[in-house]
């Protein structure tokens, strides 16, 4: 059995790591405040400019735009994987990475060779020595801005347009409530009308465009692009907050119950000691007698 004072260290310990997690805790629902008004007004906006491309894409030829084209002759594919740069939130990380991991088993005999970009650190010492990582993007995933969302689809743009992939893909944590969060696997290049109209129940109608349609398409699609992208950064940052918060309270709870447990035992030690020492004063003072 531990002595008293190996109790009491084991106490202090728990007490300063509840209230570490604690703190992380209370971090965490502040950030995730912050997040959720940022994905609440986004999700607006994504909903109309989804509506908004279903109906025109819908309507148009897809030679009208480049990254509507198919390029089934281009057995490559990449995989954009949105993780946290930070752990200690649960299996937030892991969900992503097991659904890029799940996807890749399932396909690699379709494809000549099979690449991942990475947002966020975890994904990266993840997918560094599993698979081939064409580009980490260092610090983007703390700080969604839409800026960054352009850079990263400027980036995935010219990787289709120099045909270097023929499909491109994106997994992230999409976020519905603090205690849960979905792993999403999705085809965000080439975007494909027929797929679009179909998952959002659009109907195909015939429109008269001013200016052109190309001209149109120019502008919309890669902005949808960059959206999609964007909103992929909010959903995951939301996420990872929330996940964040309840490993840091279910972590709190757990030190609580821990330091009651070891509270007891230390009692009970030092219970057990008393009466040692009792029984060792009443048999010397019992032998003198």
């Amino acid at each position: 059995m531990p002595s008293i004072k190996e109790y009491n260290i084991k106490l202090r310990s728990l007490k300063n790591t509840q209230k570490i997690t604690k703190t992380m805790k209370m971090v965490s629902v502040s950030k995730l405040r912050k997040a959720q008004e940022a994905q609440a007004k986004a999700k607006q906006y994504a909903q109309t400019i989804t509506e908004l491309i279903t109906r025109i894409v819908g309507s148009v030829d897809d030679s009208l735009h480049p990254l509507l084209q198919s390029k089934e002759h281009l057995k490559k594919a990449l995989i954009l994987v949105y993780t946290s740069d930070k752990g200690l939130c649960g299996g937030f990380n892991n969900n992503a990475h097991q659904e890029a991991l799940l996807w890749i088993n399932q396909n690699r005999t379709r494809y000549s060779a099979i690449e991942v970009s990475c947002v966020g650190r975890r994904s990266y010492m993840f997918f560094q020595q599993r698979e081939k990582v064409r580009k980490y993007y260092k610090d983007f995933s703390g700080d969604p801005q839409f800026d960054r969302a352009m850079a990263i689809g400027e980036d995935l743009t010219e990787y289709f347009l120099n045909n270097e992939y023929g499909e491109i893909f994106i997994v992230y944590n999409q976020f519905f409530s603090p205690l849960s969060q979905k792993a999403v696997f999705q085809k965000i290049i080439p975007a494909e009308p027929e797929e679009i109209v179909k998952k959002n129940g659009g109907m195909v109608r015939d429109y008269l465009f001013e200016p052109s349609a190309k001209e149109l398409l120019n502008f919309l699609i890669p902005h949808f692009l960059y959206f999609k992208i964007y909103f992929a950064f909010l959903e995951n940052w939301a996420g990872e907050h929330g996940a964040r918060m309840t490993a840091m309270d279910n972590a709190t709870k757990n030190a609580s119950d821990l330091i009651d447990r070891y509270t007891l035992l230390r009692n009970r030690a030092r219970q057990s000691q008393i009466t040692t020492e009792l029984t060792e004063i009443i048999s010397g003072a019992e032998a003198i007698q």
